[in-house]
Parts: structure tokens; C-alpha cells; sequence
């Protein structure tokens, strides 16, 4: 008897943990990011170094069967500096709204776990600043929105969350520059569940 009810407490728990993976879930958060951005053109008009940048907002989570959709709104500081082909430099500063919707799959039971994530990001302009106008970037033609889309890997232990992602541009950030100018990015984030369902 007393080896038998150590066994059945420990496959009750097993299965209690295994249907709230099975069971709908729903779960809002903070989240905080530290990102380094980097413009990227085609062809050889200029280079780009990575600078710091931040993130700052919510994030969602409607998850089931260890599959979850992850919607985010965020405002991000997005920093770099440019050298064109002539030698001219620049330091170009944008403020966006960004909303990711995430698909991503969950592995591990309980509090501890690790994710997978990927999805498109749709950017949306809050302000622009470039200290020199160089040939191949108008300070004045930066687009009002753009998308991109990012790929992650992720730790939920407790009510923190741990994200380490990557941002590909999709589309060009500025209108009248040939060198169809794009920003790719790399962000480790934080978050922390404030409540869920």
C-alpha cells in the first residue's frame, strides 16, 4: 500500500498536467526587449553596423494542444549606422508600432518548457530621424509601415518568459532609395505573465 500511493499521486499529477496542455489556454503578459538592427541593401550601395535599440509592450497567448497563436504589440526603437559607398555616414533612428502574430508549438509539461515560434511582423511608423542626407537614402521617403517576419526559439519557466528572435526584412523602408533598403534584426526579450485562463 505504501508503494502504491506514491504511484497513483504521481500518475494523477501526470495526467492533470498533460490535460492542461490538451485544454484550451489563454495567458497576457509584459514584455521588454533589447534588439540590434542592421539595414541591408542590394548590391553594394552601403554598409550598416548594429546598434541597440529597445522593445517595450504585451504580448497574448491562446494555446492548445502545446500549439499557441502569440499576438504582441509593442512600440521599437530601432538604431543604426549607415556608411554609403562614397565614405559619407549617417545615424538613422525609427520609432514603430510593431504587432507580431506568432504560430508557435510548445515542448514540456508544467511551468517549464521550451518554444518554437515563427510568423509575420507588421510595422508601423511612429518617427524618423537621420542626422545627413547621403545619395542612397532620402531622410524624407521613409515608408509609414512595413512587414517582416521572425523566427524564434523561447523558454517559459514560472511566469517569466525568455525569447531569443530573429526579424528578416520583407519589405524596402524607404521609397526613393535603389538600394531598396530593408532592416533585419536580432532581439532577446523578456516577459512575464500577469494573468491567465
Amino acid at each position: 500500500m505504501k508503494k502504491i500511493l506514491p504511484a497513483l499521486l504521481l500518475i494523477c499529477g501526470s495526467v492533470a498536467t498533460a490535460n492542461a496542455q490538451l485544454l484550451p489556454g489563454v495567458e497576457i503578459g509584459l514584455k521588454g526587449a533589447l534588439n540590434f538592427s542592421k539595414f541591408k541593401s542590394d548590391g553594394k550601395y552601403f554598409n550598416s553596423d548594429n546598434k541597440a535599440g529597445y522593445q517595450a509592450g504585451l504580448y497574448g497567448r491562446v494555446g492548445v494542444l502545446g500549439f499557441h497563436v502569440q499576438p504582441e504589440i509593442y512600440i521599437t526603437g530601432k538604431n543604426t549606422t549607415i556608411k554609403a559607398e562614397g565614405g559619407e555616414t549617417t545615424d538613422v533612428k525609427l520609432t514603430t508600432i510593431d504587432i507580431p502574430v506568432l504560430l508557435g508549438k510548445r515542448f514540456g509539461l508544467g511551468p517549464i518548457g521550451a518554444r518554437i515560434q515563427t510568423g509575420p511582423i507588421f510595422s508601423f511608423k511612429v518617427d524618423d530621424k537621420q542626422d545627413k542626407i547621403i545619395p542612397s537614402l532620402d531622410p524624407n521617403s521613409y515608408k509609414k509601415n512595413g512587414t517582416s517576419w521572425a523566427f524564434g526559439v523561447g523558454a517559459d519557466v514560472s511566469s517569466l518568459r525568455v525569447d531569443l528572435r530573429y526579424e528578416m526584412g520583407l519589405s524596402k523602408i524607404n521609397n526613393s532609395s535603389q538600394a531598396n533598403p530593408k532592416i533585419n534584426m536580432w532581439s532577446i526579450g523578456l516577459g512575464y505573465r500577469l494573468f491567465s485562463l
